[in-house]
């Protein structure tokens, strides 16, 4: 890695340190500088060797459209109610349809940029700063060598080291309650959610051998 790409990867790092808590704003830029190609071909080959993985690489599923209203009318304990009540509740969005380009690499970062807050949900993260913790900490788990998780966790133990740290306790549980259900968890990267909305979210658990 050269001279220029390591300052490149710092201060991409350091504005992510400086900036307000829920401003991911950098996020994209750091990725890009960090998971270059020969980083996500590891990330593509480990996924790979689950047979969802290759299926998910092959066929490329993506969520689509999103109807949260039309969600939050199915029964209460399935995944479709509770992932909408809570993008509802919080005033968030679904991730914008994007086009996949003819590349894995692409495939990786729509499916897991859309999933994202599927992910929280099911894992049972929430979106204060010990549930993204949780929930980077499981990603390193689950996706192997993305060095852009693993970047993100060292930016919430500094800034919590900086500016907060009376939650150093709470962090640290979090971080390794998701890593070791990263561990534990049969992968998620490749599930096709859109045909699990209206399965209870217990069972998806269950089956995913994730205890919260």
């Amino acid at each position: 890695m050269t001279q220029d790409k390591h300052a490149a990867i710092f201060d991409g790092f350091l504005a992510l340190v400086k900036a307000p808590y829920g401003d991911f704003s950098g996020i994209g830029k750091l990725s890009k500088e960090l998971n270059d190609d020969s980083t996500l071909e590891q990330i593509v080959n480990f996924l790979r060797q689950n047979p969802q993985g290759e299926r998910a690489f092959k066929e490329r599923p993506l969520l689509g459209n999103i109807d949260l209203q039309q969600l939050h009318e199915l029964p209460q304990n399935t995944l479709g109610y509770i992932y909408s009540d809570k993008m509802l509740k919080n005033n968030l969005k679904p991730v914008p349809v994007e086009k996949i380009e003819d590349n894995d690499f692409s495939y990786l970062a729509i499916h897991i940029g859309e999933t994202h807050d599927i992910w929280h949900i099911v894992t049972g993260s929430d979106t204060d700063k010990p549930g993204e913790v949780q929930l980077q900490a499981f990603c390193v788990a689950q996706l192997h060598h993305d060095r852009l998780f693993i970047s993100l966790l060292s930016k919430n133990l500094l800034k919590t080291a900086l500016e907060e740290i009376e939650f150093a306790e709470s962090i640290m549980d979090a971080l390794t309650k998701g890593w070791t259900m990263g561990k534990k968890a049969k992968p998620l990267f490749g599930i096709q959610w859109n045909s699990l909305w209206e399965k209870p979210l217990e069972d998806i658990r269950l089956s995913l051998d994730i205890a919260v």
